[in-house]
């Protein structure tokens, strides 16, 4: 029996950019009814490869087939009409308009004289959100909804045409666990058409749940396709960073120092209550809970974005009162956002201009910026950080994630904080780069700083941490050492189950 033809083939696809060769001769192909995971480090050339396919970029060599017809995407909107559907990772919604306007945006079914066929377009809706079991209906407005329900809108638009070949960017990034199992099932009916699937993904559990085959890109180049069910994390790594990974348990120790940050009886409204810890200086405690425990909304109090309801909170022994970000920069407490694109970064401004925002005021001089000054900050952490980016001129929206995330952090580190709180440091980041951000905050770790991580993967915080602290409904339940925590004892933790009642 002959192989089945291709629903979508790339064939040798080169992309150039001034300095940089983006893709080096990549192919593809994607089988009618495959899960197909395309996966490498953040800049390995995945994106620049869905923007070739997508007609965003027209490539240099290369030729697209489609049902083995070799074909031209001229735009988006050609790729789609091609079969070619894209779910993004960054949603490109109109959040005034409705659910139902949103799906069908450009293609709105017509009546007499044009009108608009608003019975025949809601339905058609229903349809759709019926498949995908959502909470909200066609005539809702997408700017009322939460990212997640945004996402699933995302998802929709993919179900309104005959796809060869739908391509999901990241599609859990902001998916609650019950949300993701009913995209798993979407994907498993596309699948079951006979759709292709391309699924972008850094994360390795999912890969390996509903994939059939794994192509892996490294510095623009095709380095291999494996078959999921034949290989292992481990050589999925190798290909990807051509190097093993360290991920075991945390068995570093820092020299700990002084109690730098104490916070007693710390309450916040509705968000957290009764909250008490200690960072000493040397030492990163991590914060681990599900979604909504009050990690987030802690280091948001801590860094003036929200006000609390009671407590104290003690810097070097001395109680203080943080009523705004100026005031915690102002007192040695810097934050890294969780979002760092919506949060950390100006996405439009270049690599220098983020790092030295918030210090901006003290290296003007009159109505000028002393430019070298700013050059000066940024080498100095370009080189300590290892950025990689051709100068500090680049658009920070062109650098990978782990590098937009190094800048980040480079920009609090410059204010020389004494405390640095690391909200989900390596959200939407590669292997790779992650690793590297572990190593980084060991090594602030090592030079004194006093760090808290919060983070939602468990492998992240047993890697990094010297204390956990878990969370469950706003309330602390247990503070762990290094030593002392198991995977069982913190699942229990965050669970909201007391050592009392596991006895």
């Amino acid at each position: 029996m002959s192989d089945p033809t291709p629903a979508l083939r790339l064939e040798g696809i080169v992309k150039t950019f001034p300095g940089v060769r983006a893709l080096d001769g990549v192919s593809l192909s994607v089988l009618p009814g495959e899960v197909h995971a395309l996966m490498g480090e953040n800049g390995a050339g995945k994106s620049t490869l869905m923007k070739v396919l997508g007609g965003l970029h027209q490539p240099d060599a290369g030729t697209i087939f489609v049902n083995e017809q070799p074909v031209r995407m001229a735009s988006p909107l050609d790729a789609k009409s091609k079969g070619i559907v894209f779910i993004h990772q960054e949603l490109s919604l109109s959040e005034e308009l409705t659910v139902a306007e949103n799906i069908y945006l450009g293609e709105l079914p017509r009546k007499g004289f044009g009108l608009v066929d608003w019975s025949t377009l809601y339905a058609r809706t229903a349809d759709i959100l019926k498949k995908l079991n959502v909470g909200f209906g066609p005539k809702s407005r997408v700017g009322d909804l939460s990212i997640a329900n945004q996402q699933m809108v995302e998802i929709a638009r993919a179900l309104t045409v005959d796809a060869k070949a739908v391509i999901f960017d990241e599609p859990t990034a902001s998916l609650t666990d019950a949300e993701k199992v009913v995209l798993f099932d979407v994907i498993a009916d596309l699948k079951s058409h006979g759709v292709g699937i391309i699924y972008i993904s850094h994360r390795m559990e999912e890969i390996f749940k509903i994939t059939d085959r794994i192509t892996v890109l490294r510095d623009g180049s095709y380095r291999g396709t494996l078959v999921t069910a034949e290989t292992t994390e481990d050589e999925i790594t190798q290909l990807m960073i051509g190097r093993k990974l360290d991920l075991s348990r945390n068995t570093t120790h820092s020299e700990i120092g002084d109690v730098a940050l104490e916070v007693k009886d710390l309450s916040c409204g509705r968000y957290f209550s009764d909250v008490s810890f200690e960072v000493r200086r040397g030492e990163v405690v991590g914060f681990y809970g599900l979604v909504g425990a009050g990690r987030t909304e802690i280091a948001e109090t801590l860094f003036g974005l929200r006000e609390p309801t009671a407590g104290a909170i003690y810097l070097d022994g001395q109680e203080t009162r943080i009523h705004s970000p100026t005031d915690a920069i102002a007192k040695g407490i810097s934050l890294v956002p969780e979002d760092r694109k919506g949060q950390g970064l100006v996405l439009g401004m270049n690599c220098r201009d983020n790092m030295t925002l918030p210090q901006v005021a003290d290296l003007t001089s009159g109505p000028f910026v002393a430019e070298g000054a700013e050059i000066a900050i940024f080498d100095q952490y370009r080189d300590r950080l290892d950025i990689r980016t051709p100068s500090w001129r680049q658009t920070v929206g062109n650098l990978s994630g782990g590098n937009q995330q190094k800048i980040v952090i480079g920009k609090w580190l410059s204010m020389r904080p004494s405390v640095l709180i690391v909200d989900e440091p390596t959200r939407g980041i590669d292997v790779g780069s992650k690793s590297e951000i572990h190593n980084l905050i060991r090594e602030l770790a090592g030079q004194g700083y006093a760090v808290i991580v919060i983070s939602s993967e468990m492998p992240e915080v047993l890697h990094v941490s010297d204390r956990i602290v878990a969370m469950f409904s706003g309330r602390i339940m247990r503070t762990f050492t290094s030593d002392e925590v198991t995977e069982d004892n913190l699942i229990q933790a965050i669970s909201g189950i007391t050592p009392e009642k596991v006895a």
